[in-house]
């Protein structure tokens, strides 16, 4: 399993889906299981959880700092 394919395949369902962003932050295993359409090895869980979390947050960071930007810009 390429856990970075299954975390960018996961941000992108989850980054677009509020049903989707509320079931991960009570239950990431299972809506990551759910999203992929596989039992996760235990293994694999933390890692794509873990990887799934510090995306959706850089990404909403990164959204925010553009947003400034372009107020300080008016």
């Amino acid at each position: 399993m390429d856990v970075k394919e299954q975390i960018a395949k996961a941000v992108g369902r989850i980054a677009n889906d509020k049903k989707l962003q509320e079931q991960f932050q009570k239950e990431p295993v299972k809506a990551l299981e759910s999203i992929l359409g596989i039992d996760l090895p235990e293994e694999a869980i933390d890692q794509v959880v873990k990887g799934v979390k510090a995306k959706l947050t850089t990404d909403r960071l990164s959204d925010s700092v553009d947003a400034l930007k372009g107020f300080l810009k008016k």
